[in-house]
């Protein structure tokens, strides 16, 4: 055969064989598609829960039911109360378990073994606290029977876990071993449990940064006076305290009693005796809010209110709340019901409501007789104390006693273990310790209460009644099945950290309102500033007993309203703060149950939640009135003409008046020194609006200029400023400019959200949306006006309940029953969050069960 006949170099292959190859090219190629998606959806989704058919359990004894509605939400049946919350054990690890373990490794200081050398500082925080340490000696003081619960809690999340390699529980431990960690998961532990409190307790403090923020003006040389109008009285004329009258008679607080003002309680002078150690432990408590999520430029804070019968629609009370917290994906909240089969003194739970993944129980809810709602009292529990040093000693009085000290070793991922030395007074931990060498740390400093030095040096340490051991875990066990006010108030007196404002209704048609908590008493000042630790006068006392806090019961004008605003005016004989949120949404909410137009629904209630009036606007709008415009400005300033002062997200006059609001704070704040901007919120709008009436206060003086500039002339500035920023960020037509497009919010994932990595916070944060509200409103999505206008703050969840017919209650979520990435239930709440929607809160077994879409059923 020739060689001319066919040359392979230049021979084309038949038609039909291109077409055999194309075919056959696709056919591959659509086989690795499939294959590839195939792959990635079983690598996504193998972590995600059984929801259909039986799984044993062991250890059981006898079956549960875990019914799910469509939005994933479980309510859980059983015979017994041990295996009712080895369930919700079971259940909150096949939803939530890397936030679980996370939640762990925060509060026991451990941080860097899943994320290396940038958590050491964390961890050392944390460790230095004692949080795990507090945590193991208050299981030794619980009741029997809540040990029971908590052992059988653990029990179900490490039966879950069993034989479960990490990837397989959840796809952040995949993404983390891409990273090199080697990671093995550990038995859940009744203790973990417990810790969880701890972190819940830091988040919820009161005036911790208050106190530190007010000793850091001072050493940056702000005088007494200007402190002081940084940090004004609460105005109970003009805002209404929770409990309007009432006081101590005979041991007991009386509602109706009548008393003068006690002014027995003395300030504290602003002083500063070592700078150094205050600054390092501003930045140890940077470093654990980071990881726990406090936001919000004043704090976080929360609503509940109660309205009784008499001014309902159904003749029964409704009750409402949504706290306020730091988001977070997943959301700290996960909803659920826990119900005994039959209910009886062996097995009494039948309650629904919100609850920690990682505690058994329902921390906010209701059962089959009462409702309870939660804000933050923020009562002072915290302490700060200059301590006088000398080497490994500190002085009380003339005598220099041993600090306890005890070393501890951070094992770092990818990294070398790093051991800390921790030492306490006895107020608590020396929390200037972590800012780096505790031998330089506290450097000499004048003293300023004329104390001979000596050579010794200072450190700043920490009282706090969260470091005490305490039986706040057996207060979730009582209230979730309290049965009236008698109970509910038994129950209440073991919530001792964090001290919230509880509200109450039932079913007989009460309602009431008790402050619980561990409240100090002080020998000596008021807790607003750190004081010499060395005099014995400074020191807590003990106490306020429980049957002195306040409490009241179906008031006359038949309504309760808590917002985190004065618990009560100064006839109280006992100091529980000086630093209330300034009452503005609790007054808005008090004035819209007055005004109802009608009886009040639980629609009524719903909408009050949303309502966004910013009625801390309205005394720089009055000013703003008087001053003339032109161009673009006037037609700015004249958006706020008939602005109904509302915020939703499509507002231009709110565009306009948040930004006119931050440059003016600012601009008008600018001897304040780095890290001490106002934040905007309740306390910064009661401020502006004292100076509205002061034209020639010396706070509107720009200091940046030679002029000496007053309230007219720092308004006009931040007009311009404000119209400069918005025309560059949005738009050049005023009309055209919408709050959502500066407030929006971005629920982060607490770990890899952050990452850095487009791809990975892609998977793991959810869709940024526009956010209606505002910092200080009724809807609190708060925000900072010396970072920007995005969210740090929400309502965490949203809860109406009926007391005539607990079917008829709504709930909401921010984001979902799910912390596994991709899963339907993940995030599908929060665009009903968004929108300002909430889901039926049912409660009959028939009608949840109609509405159900899983049943999954556990077996000995």
């Amino acid at each position: 055969m020739s060689s001319e006949a066919s040359p392979p170099s230049t021979a084309r292959p038949r038609p039909g064989r291109w077409r055999r190859i194309g075919r056959w090219s696709l056919a591959v190629l659509c086989v690795l598609v499939v294959v590839l998606s195939m792959t990635t959806a079983w690598f996504l989704r193998r972590s995600f829960p059984q929801v259909h058919g039986d799984i044993k359990l062991p250890g059981l004894e006898a079956s549960v039911d875990v019914v799910r509605d469509i939005w994933g939400v479980p309510q859980i049946y059983a015979d017994s109360s041990t295996d009712l919350f080895m369930a919700q054990g079971y259940v909150h690890a096949q939803d939530r378990f890397f936030e679980m373990d996370f939640r762990r490794h925060v509060t026991s200081g451990r941080l860097s073994e899943m994320f290396g050398e940038s958590q050491v500082e964390t961890d050392a925080s944390i460790r230095t606290m004692g949080w795990r340490v507090t945590a193991e000696k208050e299981w030794n003081i619980l009741d029997a029977t809540t040990r029971d619960y908590f052992t059988a809690y653990a029990a179900g999340v490490n039966a879950y876990l069993a034989d479960k390699s990490p990837g397989e529980v959840s796809l952040e431990y995949a993404m983390l071993s891409v990273t090199g960690l080697d990671y093995e998961i550990e038995e859940w532990d009744p203790v973990d449990s417990l810790a969880w409190l701890k972190a819940m307790a830091w988040d919820l403090r009161g005036n911790y940064g208050d106190e530190l923020s007010r000793a850091s003006l001072a050493a940056s040389g702000m005088t007494t006076e200007a402190i002081a109008q940084l940090y004004p009285d609460y105005p109970t004329d003009w805002h209404t305290p929770i409990v309007p009258e009432g006081t101590v008679v005979d041991g007991v607080f009386d509602a109706d009693a009548d008393a003068e003002p006690d002014k027995s309680i003395s300030a504290t002078e602003t002083s500063v005796l070592a700078e150094d150690a205050l600054l390092a432990t501003l930045d140890a408590t940077s470093a654990v809010n980071a990881v726990i999520g406090a936001g919000g430029a004043d704090g976080i804070g929360s609503n509940s209110w109660v309205v009784s019968g008499d001014l309902t629609e159904t003749g029964k009370p409704i009750l409402a709340n949504d706290p306020h917290l730091g988001p977070a994906m997943p959301s700290v909240w996960y909803q659920a019901g826990l119900h005994c089969t039959d209910v009886s003194t062996e097995c009494p739970f039948d309650v629904a409501g919100f609850s920690f993944a990682g505690v058994p129980g329902v921390m906010i809810g209701h059962n089959g007789q009462i409702a309870w709602g939660f804000t933050n009292l923020g009562p002072d529990v915290t302490d700060f104390y200059y301590e006088r040093i000398d080497g490994d000693k500190y002085l009380v009085e003339d005598e220099w006693l041993d600090l306890a000290i005890r070393e501890e070793t951070i094992e770092v991922a990818n990294g070398d273990p790093v051991t800390i030395t921790i030492r306490e007074t006895q107020h608590g931990p020396l929390m200037s310790d972590r800012g780096g060498d505790p031998a330089a740390l506290a450097a000499d400093a004048s003293d300023n209460l004329g104390i001979v030095n000596g050579g010794s040096k200072y450190g700043l340490a920490l009282r706090w009644t969260a470091l005490d051991p305490g039986r706040t875990a057996d207060a979730i066990f009582a209230l979730n099945k309290a049965s009236n006010f008698t109970e509910f108030k038994a129950a209440a007196a073991l919530f001792e950290v964090p001290a919230q404002n509880l509200v109450y209704a039932d079913v007989d048609g009460n309602i009431a309102y008790q402050s619980p908590g561990r409240i100090p008493i002080r020998g000596k000042g008021d807790g607003t500033v750190p004081v010499p630790g060395w005099d014995p006068d400074y020191d807590w006392t003990g106490y306020i007993p429980f049957e002195e806090l306040p409490v009241v019961e179906n008031p006359d004008e038949g309504f309760i309203v808590t917002a985190n605003n004065e618990v009560i005016g100064d006839q109280y004989p006992y100091l529980l703060t000086n630093d209330w949120a300034y009452g503005y949404r609790s007054q808005r909410i008090r004035d819209m149950i007055s005004e109802a137009d009608g009886k009040i629904s639980v629609d009524d209630m719903h909408a009050m939640q949303l309502d966004s009036a910013n009625e801390g606007a309205e005394p720089i709008l009055d000013a703003l009135s008087a001053l003339s415009f032109t161009g673009v400005e006037k037609t700015a300033v004249g958006l706020l003409d008939g602005w109904d002062l509302q915020q939703p997200a499509d507002s231009a006059p709110a565009a306009f008046y948040n930004s006119l609001w931050r440059n003016l704070l600012l601009k008008t704040f600018d001897e304040m020194p780095e890290g001490r901007e106002p934040g905007g919120g309740e306390r910064w709008a009661y401020i502006v609006s004292g100076m509205m009436n002061e034209p020639d206060d010396p706070w509107w003086d720009d200091l940046s200029t030679s002029a000496v500039e007053t309230r007219d002339d720092m308004l006009k500035v931040a007009v311009t400023d404000a119209v400069a920023e918005l025309t560059e960020l949005l738009d050049k037509d005023p009309n055209a400019w919408e709050w959502g497009d500066l407030h929006t919010l971005t629920v982060t994932h607490q770990t890899l959200g952050t990452s850095g990595i487009g791809f990975v916070e892609w998977m793991f944060n959810a869709d940024t949306v526009a956010a209606p509200g505002g910092d200080g409103l009724v809807n609190a999505t708060g925000w900072n006006a010396a970072v920007g206008y995005e969210v740090d703050a929400v309502p965490s969840m949203r809860m109406v309940v009926d007391m005539s017919d607990f079917d008829n209650s709504l709930w909401i979520n921010l984001t979902g029953a799910s912390g596994h990435a991709f899963q339907a239930h993940y995030a599908d709440q929060l665009p009903l969050w968004r929108d300002g929607k909430m889901l039926p809160m049912l409660w009959t077994k028939e009608k949840f069960a109609s509405d159900s879409a899983a049943l999954l059923r556990l077996v000995p």
